[in-house]
Protein backbone atom coordinates (compact mmCIF):
# COMPACT_ATOMS: atom_id res chain seq x y z
CA UNK A 1 0.00 0.00 0.00
CA UNK A 2 0.95 3.77 -0.77
CA UNK A 3 2.81 5.38 2.15
CA UNK A 4 2.65 8.47 2.40
CA UNK A 5 4.13 11.35 5.11
CA UNK A 6 2.95 14.81 5.56
CA UNK A 7 5.86 16.69 7.38
CA UNK A 8 5.46 20.43 8.94
CA UNK A 9 7.54 22.43 11.00
CA UNK A 10 4.32 24.75 11.77
CA UNK A 11 0.36 25.11 11.19
CA UNK A 12 0.29 23.80 8.18
CA UNK A 13 -0.46 20.18 7.18
CA UNK A 14 -3.00 18.72 9.60
CA UNK A 15 -6.24 18.96 7.62
CA UNK A 16 -4.76 17.39 4.82
CA UNK A 17 -3.23 14.37 6.83
CA UNK A 18 -6.64 14.01 8.04
CA UNK A 19 -7.90 14.04 4.76
CA UNK A 20 -5.43 11.91 2.99
CA UNK A 21 -5.30 8.78 5.47
CA UNK A 22 -8.76 8.52 4.50
CA UNK A 23 -7.48 6.98 1.38
CA UNK A 24 -3.83 6.10 2.27
CA UNK A 25 -1.02 4.87 4.61
CA UNK A 26 0.00 8.61 5.90
CA UNK A 27 2.32 9.40 8.69
CA UNK A 28 2.20 12.78 10.14
CA UNK A 29 5.80 14.45 11.39
CA UNK A 30 6.30 17.49 13.12
CA UNK A 31 10.21 19.02 12.91
CA UNK A 32 10.46 22.26 15.20
CA UNK A 33 10.81 25.49 12.93
CA UNK A 34 13.96 25.80 12.82
CA UNK A 35 15.34 29.74 14.57
CA UNK A 36 18.93 30.37 12.56
CA UNK A 37 18.06 31.20 8.86
CA UNK A 38 21.65 29.10 7.89
CA UNK A 39 21.35 25.37 6.53
CA UNK A 40 24.63 24.35 8.44
CA UNK A 41 22.74 24.88 11.34
CA UNK A 42 19.44 22.67 10.93
CA UNK A 43 19.70 19.21 12.80
CA UNK A 44 16.40 17.21 11.61
CA UNK A 45 16.22 14.17 14.09
CA UNK A 46 17.61 10.66 12.90
CA UNK A 47 14.11 9.16 14.23
CA UNK A 48 12.02 11.51 12.15
CA UNK A 49 14.18 11.43 9.09
CA UNK A 50 13.75 7.72 9.02
CA UNK A 51 10.53 7.87 8.96
CA UNK A 52 10.15 10.50 6.43
CA UNK A 53 12.78 8.09 3.96
CA UNK A 54 9.88 5.63 4.10
CA UNK A 55 7.90 7.27 2.48
CA UNK A 56 6.86 6.59 -1.18
CA UNK A 57 5.02 10.47 -1.74
CA UNK A 58 6.26 12.82 0.96
CA UNK A 59 4.58 16.43 1.24
CA UNK A 60 6.30 19.13 3.01
CA UNK A 61 4.00 21.72 4.22
CA UNK A 62 8.02 23.23 5.83
CA UNK A 63 7.93 26.84 6.10
CA UNK A 64 11.60 27.76 6.80
CA UNK A 65 13.07 27.61 3.21
CA UNK A 66 16.34 25.78 4.53
CA UNK A 67 14.24 23.71 6.55
CA UNK A 68 12.41 22.25 3.09
CA UNK A 69 15.30 22.25 1.19
CA UNK A 70 17.65 20.50 3.61
CA UNK A 71 14.73 17.27 3.57
CA UNK A 72 14.41 17.33 -0.56
CA UNK A 73 17.85 16.96 -0.47
CA UNK A 74 18.65 14.29 2.34
CA UNK A 75 15.43 11.76 1.04
CA UNK A 76 15.22 12.31 -2.74
CA UNK A 77 16.89 9.25 -3.44
CA UNK A 78 14.48 7.35 -0.86
CA UNK A 79 10.84 8.53 -1.73
CA UNK A 80 9.54 8.31 -5.10
CA UNK A 81 8.09 11.64 -5.22
CA UNK A 82 8.00 14.43 -2.90
CA UNK A 83 5.47 17.24 -3.22
CA UNK A 84 6.70 21.04 -1.94
CA UNK A 85 3.18 22.32 -0.38
CA UNK A 86 4.67 25.67 1.02
CA UNK A 87 7.08 27.63 -0.98
CA UNK A 88 8.14 30.88 -1.77
CA UNK A 89 9.73 32.37 -5.43
CA UNK A 90 10.06 31.08 -8.91
CA UNK A 91 13.78 31.01 -7.73
CA UNK A 92 13.37 28.54 -4.81
CA UNK A 93 10.59 26.57 -6.93
CA UNK A 94 13.09 25.82 -10.04
CA UNK A 95 15.72 24.84 -7.17
CA UNK A 96 13.61 22.30 -6.15
CA UNK A 97 12.07 21.34 -9.40
CA UNK A 98 15.81 20.51 -10.53
CA UNK A 99 15.50 17.08 -8.98
CA UNK A 100 13.68 15.08 -10.91
CA UNK A 101 11.12 13.72 -8.65
CA UNK A 102 10.16 17.05 -6.55
CA UNK A 103 7.06 19.26 -7.62
CA UNK A 104 6.04 22.44 -6.25
CA UNK A 105 2.26 22.88 -7.09
CA UNK A 106 0.76 26.72 -7.15
CA UNK A 107 -1.90 24.94 -5.37
CA UNK A 108 -2.21 22.11 -3.92
CA UNK A 109 -5.99 20.99 -5.83
CA UNK A 110 -4.83 21.23 -9.24
CA UNK A 111 -2.77 18.27 -8.94
CA UNK A 112 -3.01 15.62 -11.70
CA UNK A 113 -1.51 12.57 -13.03
CA UNK A 114 2.38 13.25 -14.70
CA UNK A 115 2.73 9.48 -15.88
CA UNK A 116 4.66 8.34 -13.13
CA UNK A 117 2.78 5.21 -11.22
CA UNK A 118 3.28 5.71 -7.60
CA UNK A 119 2.39 9.61 -7.92
CA UNK A 120 -0.38 8.50 -9.85
CA UNK A 121 -1.60 6.67 -7.68
CA UNK A 122 -1.45 9.04 -5.34
CA UNK A 123 -3.28 11.47 -7.64
CA UNK A 124 -5.91 9.17 -8.98
CA UNK A 125 -7.42 10.52 -5.13
CA UNK A 126 -5.89 12.93 -3.90
CA UNK A 127 -5.21 16.08 -6.03
CA UNK A 128 -7.84 17.90 -8.69
CA UNK A 129 -11.48 17.69 -7.81
CA UNK A 130 -12.84 15.11 -9.75
CA UNK A 131 -17.16 13.63 -8.90
CA UNK A 132 -19.30 11.56 -10.42
CA UNK A 133 -22.83 12.21 -10.53
CA UNK A 134 -25.96 9.75 -10.72
CA UNK A 135 -28.96 11.12 -11.97
CA UNK A 136 -32.49 9.06 -11.79
CA UNK A 137 -35.41 10.54 -14.29
CA UNK A 138 -33.09 13.55 -14.67
CA UNK A 139 -32.94 14.30 -10.87
CA UNK A 140 -29.65 14.28 -9.21
CA UNK A 141 -29.32 10.82 -7.04
CA UNK A 142 -25.71 11.08 -5.65
CA UNK A 143 -22.65 12.61 -5.84
CA UNK A 144 -19.46 10.39 -5.62
CA UNK A 145 -16.36 12.23 -4.73
CA UNK A 146 -13.51 10.35 -6.93
CA UNK A 147 -10.70 12.71 -6.28
CA UNK A 148 -10.75 15.35 -3.55
CA UNK A 149 -8.56 18.19 -2.85
CA UNK A 150 -6.02 17.42 -0.06
CA UNK A 151 -7.40 19.62 2.21
CA UNK A 152 -11.13 18.32 1.67
CA UNK A 153 -13.05 21.12 0.62
CA UNK A 154 -13.94 18.68 -2.76
CA UNK A 155 -16.42 16.72 0.27
CA UNK A 156 -17.52 20.00 1.70
CA UNK A 157 -18.34 21.11 -1.59
CA UNK A 158 -20.21 17.85 -2.31
CA UNK A 159 -22.04 16.84 0.79
CA UNK A 160 -23.43 20.23 0.64
CA UNK A 161 -24.60 20.22 -3.08
CA UNK A 162 -25.86 16.62 -2.65
CA UNK A 163 -28.16 17.41 0.30
CA UNK A 164 -29.25 20.55 -1.31
CA UNK A 165 -30.05 19.21 -4.68
CA UNK A 166 -31.01 15.17 -4.02
CA UNK A 167 -33.95 14.81 -5.95
CA UNK A 168 -33.86 18.42 -7.96
CA UNK A 169 -33.43 18.47 -11.58
CA UNK A 170 -32.00 21.68 -11.37
CA UNK A 171 -28.64 20.62 -13.10
CA UNK A 172 -27.34 24.32 -14.56
CA UNK A 173 -26.62 25.60 -11.64
CA UNK A 174 -24.99 22.69 -9.61
CA UNK A 175 -21.42 23.90 -11.07
CA UNK A 176 -22.01 27.48 -10.53
CA UNK A 177 -23.23 27.03 -6.72
CA UNK A 178 -19.61 24.38 -6.66
CA UNK A 179 -17.70 26.99 -7.16
CA UNK A 180 -19.73 29.93 -4.61
CA UNK A 181 -19.45 27.04 -1.95
CA UNK A 182 -15.79 26.42 -2.32
CA UNK A 183 -15.66 30.10 -1.18
CA UNK A 184 -17.04 28.99 1.97
CA UNK A 185 -14.48 26.57 2.87
CA UNK A 186 -11.33 28.43 4.67
CA UNK A 187 -8.45 27.51 2.45
CA UNK A 188 -5.33 28.36 3.76
CA UNK A 189 -2.85 27.88 0.13
CA UNK A 190 -2.50 31.41 0.09
CA UNK A 191 -1.55 31.82 3.71
CA UNK A 192 1.81 29.18 3.42
CA UNK A 193 3.90 31.47 1.06
CA UNK A 194 4.54 35.24 0.88
CA UNK A 195 3.95 37.74 -1.84
CA UNK A 196 0.72 35.64 -3.27
CA UNK A 197 -2.69 36.92 -4.03
CA UNK A 198 -5.11 34.87 -1.58
CA UNK A 199 -7.90 35.99 -4.03
CA UNK A 200 -6.38 34.36 -6.61
CA UNK A 201 -6.21 31.31 -5.62
CA UNK A 202 -9.09 31.02 -3.95
CA UNK A 203 -10.98 31.89 -7.21
CA UNK A 204 -8.41 29.17 -8.88
CA UNK A 205 -9.74 26.49 -6.65
CA UNK A 206 -13.16 27.38 -6.89
CA UNK A 207 -13.30 27.33 -10.97
CA UNK A 208 -11.26 23.54 -10.51
CA UNK A 209 -14.17 22.82 -7.87
CA UNK A 210 -16.88 24.24 -10.59
CA UNK A 211 -15.67 22.70 -13.62
CA UNK A 212 -15.12 19.39 -11.76
CA UNK A 213 -19.35 19.14 -11.49
CA UNK A 214 -19.97 20.56 -14.96
CA UNK A 215 -17.68 17.75 -15.92
CA UNK A 216 -19.67 15.10 -13.92
CA UNK A 217 -23.03 16.39 -15.46
CA UNK A 218 -21.94 16.34 -19.04
CA UNK A 219 -20.95 13.07 -18.90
Amino acid sequence: MLNVVVVTDGPYGERAYENIKEKFDTEFVELEKPESMFMDEIDIPLYELNKIKEANILITYTQHPDLTLDIVDLVNKYVDHIIVAAWSGEGFKNQLESYENVTCPYIMCELEENGNEVFDSFTSKIGKPKVDITLENGKIAIIDVIRSSPCGSTKFVSDYLSEKYFGSDDLENVPIEAGLKLQHYPCRAAKMRLFTDEECKKEMASGLHRDAFEEALNK
